[in-house]
């Protein structure tokens, strides 16, 4: 920081009052780069710019030029204000705090006729008491309902079927389109199923004990092998590490260690007196520690995790303002088993940082090399985030590009883009044109931030494509292709004003950091494209089945979107839609198709 901006800084720093609020760091575009809160802004903001920093707060700091502040009347309101502004800004330095983990949980919906199934985007759900979780990815919530279903005949259709389909007649469903079902029955599985996915396993344990016997007495061994081996999954995998907690509310259980400006974050989620699962996170830290873990906490439940009966904290964090902004019980334990619970959270927190540290910073390490050689060769003042094209097509028919965006060396799904090209046609240079016209167009009318640089996959053609639409803009980007060896591996970059080819060494860190750039982008694109062709081919098929006209084909794709879902419905759930022998027609067809991988 050169000593005119210092002194300016420190004129302004004396105006500061010691009041909460909260502050914004801009760098020398008056981008705002970094967001915090403070009980008194004056230290805290004092403390940026004395004394000697480390890490992820040097580089912070080395970048600051300007500073704003507003003053809040509560500790609550300054929380508030700090979430909403990362959330408006979405500032460099805050990125590094985010965490989008989220996780699926399993609902029993709350019909006359009730079915399991797994979801994950819990803000669009309005009636949340019939969701339990979070599991720990999406195939062990998906084994959960699979082993409930098997064991319990509920619904498995989205809407009631006009005759009973396969599950039906596997026993595996009772038949609810046709028959009257007791109601009685219904709601004593559901009872079943509740104690299941709130930690109680005994009733379904025991339930398979006394279905092992029946099965072995009738001599149907391979029935109570299979009967076996569910009781040994429930046994194994579903029988969380028990705590020594009677209590059987929903408890979140937060631990923390620090060490090298490294913050660890451990999470228990505690469902019927069971650790169902636990969340990690490593992060560099470049504010106060109970800011940090404060905002965290707060951010936390504001996504899709479901608030618990009790959350418990360990010492020093403010409980005040996010009992003001989290509606449920929040608590510092000082003793007893939940004190215990906080400790073995810390435990776990220092173990998760100890293990992976070294990992973590040889990664950032050569992330930031990489970044900062490639910032360098080209010449470039920043760096921070880069905006990656690709196109794909197959000849000529369902052409889209893909761009991802990359900040600070790491990707930021949130910014990802598709692109369905107009035309059809066998034309790179024209999907080019057209895809880099409607991005930089609507930067420009919606004001986003834009790119510090734009790395296109191709050589020179594709590359005087880009500036020629980036100068019909008036915009100073810069943009950059990689050229590709007879093996299609990338071996240089093609710089621009003045064109330079630029060898790129297979070893470096720079190589590596535009593979896996390049890599993300590819797949991107190549997902969205087998996408669009499933559902094109899937139109084509049924155009082509006789007995299919408009009104059943639309059902068809709006219900199951691709060949690949349709292709796994049973012949009686194709009857169930479609006359018989139109279902026969579909079903062989479908049978014989084979899908491009």
């Amino acid at each position: 920081m050169d000593n005119e901006t210092l002194n300016k800084i420190k004129e302004k720093l004396s105006l500061v009052p010691n009041k909460p609020g909260c502050y914004q760091m801009k760098n020398k575009d008056g981008i705002i780069i970094y967001v915090g809160k403070a009980k008194k802004l004056k230290n805290r903001l004092s403390s940026y710019f004395r004394g000697t920093h480390y890490g992820k707060t040097a580089k912070l700091v080395s970048e600051i030029k300007d500073f704003e502040y507003i003053i809040v009347g509560t500790e609550t309101e300054s929380l508030i204000m700090e979430i909403n502004l990362i959330k408006q800004y979405d500032p460099k330095y805050n990125i590094l705090l985010r965490d989008d983990k989220s996780y699926p949980y399993i609902e029993l919906t709350n019909d006359e006729v009730p079915k399991l199934s797994i979801v994950r985007n819990l803000n669009r759900k309005k009636n949340k008491e019939h969701l339990y979780g979070p599991y720990p990815n999406v195939t062990a919530a998906r084994n959960t309902v699979n082993l409930l279903n098997r064991i319990y005949p509920l619904r498995k259709c989205k809407t009631f079927n006009k005759k009973p389909c396969l599950y039906y007649h596997i026993g595996e469903c009772l038949g609810y389109c046709t028959h009257n079902v007791d109601k009685v029955k219904i709601e004593t599985m559901k009872k079943d199923i509740t104690r299941f996915l709130n930690g109680d396993h005994t009733l379904i344990t025991k339930k398979i004990e006394e279905d092992i016997i029946k099965e072995s007495e009738k001599l149907n061994f391979e029935s109570a092998k299979e009967l076996k081996d569910l009781l040994d999954y429930i046994n194994i995998t579903l029988a969380k590490q028990k705590v020594e907690i009677s209590d059987m509310h929903s408890i979140d259980v937060f631990g923390y260690y620090l060490e090298k400006d490294y913050l660890s974050i451990q999470v228990f989620f505690i469902r019927g007196g069971k650790i169902i699962e636990r969340h990690s996170k490593i992060m560099p830290i470049i504010d106060e520690l109970e800011s940090v873990l404060t905002r965290y906490i707060a951010e936390f439940y504001s996504k899709d995790i479901l608030t618990p009966y009790e959350i418990l904290l360990p010492d020093g964090i403010d409980i005040e303002p996010l009992q003001n902004i989290i509606e449920t019980n929040i608590k510092i334990p000082q003793k007893g088993t939940r004190k215990s619970l906080i400790e073995m959270a810390n435990n776990n927190a220092k173990n998760a940082l100890h293990e992976k540290f070294e990992l973590i910073k040889r990664d950032e390490h050569k992330t930031i090399e990489a970044n900062e050689e490639l910032k360098n060769i080209l010449n470039l003042e920043k760096l921070d985030r880069i905006e990656l094209f690709d196109n794909a097509h197959l000849f000529g028919t369902f052409n889209v590009s893909g761009m991802v965006v990359f900040k600070n060396g790491v990707p930021s799904k949130n910014d990802y883009r598709k692109f369905k090209i107009s035309v059809d046609q066998n034309d790179d240079y024209g999907t080019m044109r057209e895809v880099l016209y409607r991005r930089y167009f609507r930067v420009l009318k919606d004001n986003l931030e834009r790119p510090d640089l734009i790395i296109v996959d191709g050589g020179i053609g594709q590359i005087n494509v880009a500036l020629e639409i980036i100068d019909s803009l008036n915009m100073n980007i810069p943009i950059v292709g990689l050229k590709k060896n007879d093996k299609h591996r990338t071996e240089a970059l093609i710089k621009t004003k003045p064109i330079e080819e630029i060898k790129i060494d297979i070893k470096s860190n720079l190589f590596h950091y535009l593979e896996r750039m390049q890599e993300e982008v590819h797949n991107y694109t190549i997902n969205y494209h087998r996408e669009l062709r499933s559902k094109g081919s899937l139109e084509s098929i049924l155009n082509n089945v006789e007995g299919i006209g408009e009104k059943r084909k639309q059902e068809l794709l709006k219900k199951y979107k691709t060949i690949t879902k349709l292709k796994q419905l049973p012949i009686e759930e194709l009857e169930s839609i479609l006359p018989k022998n139109t279902a026969k027609n579909l079903k062989e067809f479908l049978d014989s198709y084979q899908i491009d991988k």
